[in-house]
């Protein structure tokens, strides 16, 4: 690869130059490509937990981003985070000379795995005829030809235009790759692309069993697929506060107003819509008050119909915050509401992390029985899981408003189950181990 495309590439991504002596960088580290759709993001702090775990472990990364930053706040997580990062063309007509050069390169060096990919790619078009797929290709292309010529692996966050990305990558290069997959990367995807993809990759992630499920249902070689939750970093996290002293707010009163944190994107899976159709369902002289904390496209239309439900005056809308900002939250709340829906695309949740992160300060957790929240959640015993349906919804908000007993109950017993079953550190070992055994 000529130094000119290295030394482009670094400039645009302010990468440093990585040393190029094999498969493993000084010292014998693992050298890997991590590919991700966004870099960094306030909503996927797995991810970053993840890449600082590994970095901690001695993989010598380097971040290639499909797109740039839209978040305008970062984590203090990510200001630890040293791996260079590069950006990908986001679209190809920002840069047209960059994919030229990098086709005309691997043309020269790489011409008969160069055919075969973009046969395969010509394959998956003709099933998947979108603009989003032509980007995929070209992405990869770019990719291919930048990358150092002693990384040996491609590691994609999420299975479906990351891993496709990763996917074309590896093919021109010749190298393995897999993958973590998550909650609508699984859902959305085709089958036929997702049984493409799990016979090509060396190995599979996902963070719920009931993924896994799914995937080794579609995989000619179950066993190449891991159950690994992401887990939750305690050490990033104050022990909770004391929250049996002093006296517990029970929503009698206006001073004794219930305080309701949810965090997360304003999208139609998290289920925002039912969650006001259940407060405006609350009884008249029960007092509360909702702090969201996330950004998203359903903003306007959820604020639209607060003021409609009369419940504006009781809402703060926050906005997206850093990590800091939402422990704290967290630590001021009496209560955590997440009410997750399948969307009409199918896409869902999986676990969120947010749900471990609430249970790390012994907040109450009100959620739903969707997908993977049940397999950290028993209900009745580390939250309420309602139906879904506003008046379920509405039913559990006020059990849990007028009772301090019980959050302080179901709090506890959720950080108990955090701490002996949802550490992050097995599932970190697991992922090492799958990445030193593919670079050696």
């Amino acid at each position: 690869m000529p130094e000119a495309v290295l030394s482009s590439s670094a400039a645009r991504s302010g990468a440093r130059p990585s040393p190029t002596s094999g498969p493993a960088a000084a010292g014998g580290r693992p050298r890997v490509a991590v590919v991700v759709k966004g870099y960094p993001r306030l909503s996927e702090t797995f991810i970053a937990q993840e890449l600082l775990a590994f970095q901690e472990r001695g993989i010598d990364l380097a971040i290639w981003s499909l797109r740039h930053p839209t978040d305008t706040r970062r984590h203090a997580l990510h200001e630890r985070i040293t791996a260079p990062v590069h950006y990908l063309p986001e679209y190809l007509h920002d840069e047209p000379g960059r994919v030229l050069r990098a086709l005309g390169t691997l043309a020269a060096r790489r011409p008969l795995r160069l055919a075969r990919a973009v046969a395969a790619w010509l394959r998956d078009l003709a099933r998947d005829p979108t603009a989003n797929r032509g980007r995929r290709f070209g992405q990869a292309l770019v990719l291919a030809a930048e990358l150092p010529r002693d990384v040996p692996f491609l590691y994609a966050h999420f299975l479906h235009t990351p891993a496709s990305v990763a996917r074309y990558a590896a093919a021109i290069r010749g190298i393995g790759w897999g993958f973590s997959a998550h909650a609508k990367d699984i859902w959305t995807t085709p089958d036929w692309e997702k049984r493409e993809k799990l016979a090509e990759a060396r190995f599979g992630a996902t963070c719920t069993a009931v993924g896994a499920a799914h995937l080794r249902g579609l995989a000619a070689e179950p066993g190449r697929i891991d159950l690994v939750y992401h887990g939750l970093d305690l050490s990033r996290f104050p022990p909770p506060p004391d929250r049996a002293g002093g006296a517990a707010r029970d929503g009698s009163a206006p001073d004794r107003a219930v305080e309701i944190l949810s965090v997360g994107r304003l999208v139609e899976k998290k289920g925002y819509d039912r969650l006001l159709d259940a407060l405006a369902l609350l009884p008249p002289g029960l007092h509360w008050r909702l702090v969201h904390i996330g950004s998203g496209d359903l903003k306007p239309a959820l604020r639209a119909q607060a003021e409609r439900l009369g419940l504006a005056g009781r809402i703060d809308w926050r906005g997206a915050q850093d990590q800091a900002t939402v422990i704290g939250a967290l630590r001021q709340a009496d209560l955590f509401a997440l009410t997750s829906v399948v969307a009409g695309d199918g896409d869902r949740d999986g676990l969120p992390n947010v749900l471990m992160e609430a249970a790390s300060q012994e907040l109450a957790i009100l959620s739903t029985p969707v997908s993977a929240i049940p397999e950290f959640i028993d209900d009745g015993v580390h939250g309420l899981l309602a139906d879904g349906t506003p008046p379920g919804i509405a039913d559990a908000l006020s059990r849990l408003i007028a009772d301090p007993a019980l959050r302080l109950q179901l709090g506890e017993a959720a950080r108990r189950r955090l701490c002996a079953e949802f550490g992050m550190t097995a599932g970190i070992d697991r992922l090492v181990r799958r990445l030193e055994e593919e670079v050696a």
